[in-house]
């Protein structure tokens, strides 16, 4: 009698396929989404695609949810290079640009780039709807570094030691 082959879409990869050609696709559905993650006052962010939850190495992708009238608290996500896609809302992206706040206002479609090492903060100044954007780190692990303010305080990172893999020499 045959047997059912396994569920493709279920659970964290075992690990990478011997040949390291033939993995396997892998599902993650609302319900699978984990708040096991560095979070932010002002923000909930859910991971989706990480090594815990389909077995990746390099990649951190999820979502960050900021509820109506909120700000995030100031942070940066250390080496990693992060993109956000704008799903629903229009959140407010500030960071500082020769001592100055800046905002970028979204809206659903947009993306921003966040470079490493940059401070910044979400805000979602609309008194009624939550901000919802999709994230993608260059990094498997969330990093998440809360600051009290937007200045930078910390390593100057100098120049990448190989722009094709930008891992930076701190100092």
């Amino acid at each position: 009698m045959p047997t059912k082959p396994p569920d493709p879409t279920a659970g964290p990869a075992p690990g990478p396929a011997p040949d390291g050609f033939h993995g396997r696709l892998h599902r993650v559905t609302p319900v699978g989404l984990s708040s096991r993650t560095a979070q932010t006052e002002g923000m909930r962010r859910v991971e989706a695609l990480s090594g815990a939850t389909v077995g990746s190495v390099d990649l951190w992708m999820g979502q960050t949810h900021v509820a109506a009238a909120t700000l995030s608290a100031n942070h940066h996500h250390g080496r990693s290079e992060t993109g956000i896609y704008v799903v629903r809302g229009h959140p407010g992206f500030v960071f500082l640009d020769d001592g100055e706040e800046v905002r970028i206002d979204t809206s659903p479609g947009d993306y921003i780039y966040v470079p490493p090492w940059v401070p910044h903060r979400e805000e979602n100044l609309d008194p009624d709807e939550e901000a919802v954007v999709v994230i993608a780190r260059t990094t498997q692990e969330a990093i998440v570094v809360n600051l009290p303010d937007l200045r930078w305080v910390g390593p100057v990172a100098t120049a990448p030691v190989s722009p094709a893999r930008r891992e930076w020499h701190t100092y």
